[in-house]
């Protein structure tokens, strides 16, 4: 019985998402953790459909207290837990191959088939209330304390809210799994306390060990996940910040580090983690800083690109064109190094496609877009000045500018063209450009003073 329901999962998604959707709607029962409730016929087919057959009692959507109940331990936060993806993805990760990730899977639900309490919980990254903004989560689980660790993470959900999906995200978590199965994708110290895997065109992230644990790397993952599932559904997926003040907001691509270093963003972003999805009319963060809710805002009303230059051949706030944001963006200078499009986690998107996309809604939108430089003279700009950079651009309030040197510039400019020509050769779109307007610069102490 446990080979054919997985056969029947593995042969056809289509035939795979019939019988989830027929069997979950059979049941509107919540299973409670009760020690000899049975399990609800509906429960069973939709992880049955996922490879996983439960062998005795299963724990659905239970709440902090009850988990707490149930064994959860404290778990220490982790980081630099490796993460291997299958799919076509852009950025820094570690391969795995799909027959590779396929034989990790079937060892992984086997185990979970042969655990005697399993744990289930549903839940979302973004917002459900609108369609572009939301993709739902299923973890299926061998340990209450992933359970409790991953809400964390995930935004709570309706019971049934799964079952009218049609595209969830799955995560198995197989936390009790033999070494000899983690050691299978790599070995070495990194891998001491666990690993991950993902496949994009599964839909599945696989945690194994203590790599629950590890939220940076998980929430990188549910976001690679997640991007083709909401871009499908009109949304926009893109590396940036929302900062959310006086009714207004804004977009905000920019380094990891100014985010981390400004300690005034942190009164106006509206979550502290990288991810942004924007459409025409609205916009919405993956991961909501906990104390925030996960609402819906308005489309962003001004839009801000962050590099560094430290040469002073940037400005200090310039306004862009859509075609020179897309540019700059595009390659997304810090200091001498281009990370493009801003992202250093997995992407199923390709920088360029994501850039051109980024054009083409500020030209669309006619949103208002401008450069900053958190580098003056050298030196970081401090928070409470960068923030003044902040106000000056969300209020078109640029001062009268100078020149640099034409020899700054011209450098600077052959670094962008060197680095965007050789990685994307020929394929820029003909409206991105550095911008001829950009090189006429705002002093430090005009704009700070």
């Amino acid at each position: 019985m446990l080979g054919l329901l997985r056969r029947r999962a593995a042969s056809s998604p289509a035939v795979s998402l019939k019988l989830f959707q027929c069997a979950y709607h059979r049941s509107s029962e919540r299973l409670l953790p009760c020690q000899d409730q049975e399990v609800p016929s509906g429960l069973n087919w939709a992880i049955a459909v996922r490879g996983v057959v439960a062998k005795d009692k299963v724990f659905y959507n239970l709440e902090p207290s009850e988990l707490q109940k149930g064994g959860t331990t404290f778990t220490e936060r982790l980081s630099g837990i490796p993460l291997h993806v299958k799919g076509n993805v852009i950025g820094g990760f570690l391969e795995v191959s799909g027959a590779h990730f396929a034989k990790l899977l079937k060892q992984v639900t086997f185990h979970l088939s042969s655990i005697s309490s399993l744990y289930v919980q549903d839940g979302a990254i973004g917002s459900s209330a609108a369609a572009e903004f939301d993709a739902k989560v299923r973890v299926i689980s061998d340990n209450p304390s992933a359970i409790m660790s991953l809400s964390n993470v995930l935004q709570k959900v309706s019971d049934r809210a799964i079952s009218h999906d049609t595209c969830p995200l799955t995560i198995y978590v197989a936390s009790s799994i033999s070494t000899n199965v983690r050691n299978a994708l790599g070995s070495g110290t990194q891998y001491a306390n666990g690993v991950a895997a993902a496949d994009i065109e599964r839909s599945s992230l696989i945690l194994c060990g203590k790599a629950f644990a590890d939220s940076t790397m998980i929430k990188g993952a549910l976001t690679a996940l997640a991007t083709p599932v909401l871009s499908a559904r009109g949304g926009l997926p893109v590396p940036g910040w929302l900062l959310s003040s006086g009714g207004s907001v804004t977009l905000l691509f920019a380094p990891v580090d100014v985010i981390k270093s400004c300690s005034g963003i942190q009164d106006v972003v509206v979550s502290t983690d990288s991810g942004v999805v924007i459409s025409s009319k609205q916009s919405t963060v993956l991961f909501p800083t906990k104390s925030r809710a996960p609402n819906l805002f308005t489309k962003p009303a001004t839009v801000i690109i962050v590099s560094s230059d430290s040469t002073d051949a940037l400005p200090l706030v310039s306004k862009l064109s859509p075609g020179q944001a897309g540019y700059h963006f595009l390659a997304g200078y810090e200091d001498g190094k281009f990370v493009p499009a801003y992202n250093r986690a997995p992407s199923p998107f390709d920088p360029l496609a994501l850039a051109h996309s980024v054009f083409l809604h500020l030209k669309e939108n006619n949103t208002p877009t401008y450069l900053i430089n958190a580098k003056s003279s050298g030196k970081h700009i401090d928070g409470k000045d960068f923030m003044k950079l902040i106000e000056l651009a969300q209020c078109n309030d640029i001062p009268d500018s100078g020149r640099p040197e034409e020899t700054r510039v011209a450098e600077l400019k052959g670094k962008y063209r060197s680095f965007l020509s050789g990685k994307f050769g020929k394929c820029l779109p003909e409206e991105f450009s550095f911008g001829d307007n950009i090189s006429r610069h705002c002093s430090a102490h005009r704009v700070l003073d």
